[in-house]
């Protein structure tokens, strides 16, 4: 079987039953096992005086150990016939792509908050770091919003990205790059040293994904011509990387994200993007979610085009 066929069927086998299944909460899943590694590693090694050289080597060992861990996994799968390589990638794609479990989780936070302002707030907690105690309808749905944009880089095009590059043991790495920035890589009295560089590594990860996203969701949402909106308000968030695909989805929904929200008890003042105060419906939940649903299908079609032509 040639090799393009070889990334390519378990390419879309993968994401076919991501997009089926998402992710069962029952079955095994790498990501929890890296939780549990890097929870380890920080009850281990976040003390003393050095603590950002201690956090650097904690996570680029954990990134390396994870990459040539898959590296041998997947070359053992291989050795064992065609199949069961092409096996062992499809499980990687599986399981390193969220498409389906974030927006499952949207169009539950958006049917919660319209049952009441509680059920939403508690479902949207489930999603979002931010304290969502206080938080009114609008503000429910529009955190939803958020992490539907921001998650859609980090879900869905980040790991066909690094696959594209790097193939499955590069999609299983940048998913231990980005469960370390999520785990520790906040700038909190506990994480801020020690965290330092697992969230400087997420960010140069996710740079081109990120603003990739962007585009493609104009081109999925039909507002190519409001890339402009994007180059202003993309800057602007305190993430290098987040405010892209948020500007992205403000511009085709015509509203506003950002703005002031608690984080681990501290008041963060997040710019605005966007300048549109008008309320979040349902009907814009649904666009949001349609216009994710293109981005997956455009993006896993172009790393499926370029892998047929490089290979």
């Amino acid at each position: 079987m040639d090799t393009n066929f070889q990334t390519i069927i378990p390419l879309l086998i993968g994401w076919g039953a991501d997009r089926l299944l998402g992710d069962p909460e029952r079955w095994p899943h790498p990501v929890v096992a890296f939780g549990r590694w890097i929870a380890w590693g920080e009850r281990r090694f976040n003390r003393g005086r050095r603590r950002v050289a201690a956090g650097a080597l904690f996570a680029l060992c954990s990134i390396a150990g994870v990459y040539l861990l898959g590296r041998a996994a997947v070359g053992a799968a291989a050795s064992l016939g065609v199949w069961t390589g092409a096996g062992l990638t499809a499980l990687v794609v599986f399981y390193c792509l969220s498409g389906r479990t974030l927006v499952d989780e949207v169009r539950a936070v958006f049917r919660a908050v319209e049952r009441s302002t509680e059920q939403g707030r508690l479902r949207v907690a489930r999603i979002v770091g931010r304290d969502t105690s206080a938080l009114d309808d609008d503000a429910v749905r529009r955190a939803a919003l958020e992490t539907l944009a921001e998650n859609l880089s980090d879900g869905v095009v980040a790991p066909l990205f690094w696959f594209l590059l790097l193939g499955a043991p590069g999609m299983l790495a940048y998913k231990m790059v980005n469960t370390l920035d999520s785990m520790i890589g906040y700038r909190t009295e506990r994480y801020g040293q020690f965290g330092r560089w697992a969230a400087r590594i997420d960010d140069a990860a996710n740079w081109v994904p990120a603003r990739l996203t962007a585009l493609l969701m104009l081109l999925a949402g039909g507002g190519w011509s409001k890339r402009g909106f994007v180059r202003r308000y993309g800057p602007q968030h305190a993430s290098p990387n987040s405010g892209y695909p948020e500007a992205a989805l403000a511009a085709l929904l015509d509203c506003r994200f950002g703005g002031p929200n608690v984080y681990f008890g501290r008041r963060v003042e997040k710019p605005y993007i966007g300048t549109n105060t008008r309320p979040l419906t349902g009907a814009a939940g649904e666009r949001a979610v349609a216009i994710n649903r293109r981005v997956e299908a455009i993006a896993v079609s172009a790393v499926a085009v370029v892998l047929l032509f490089i290979g």
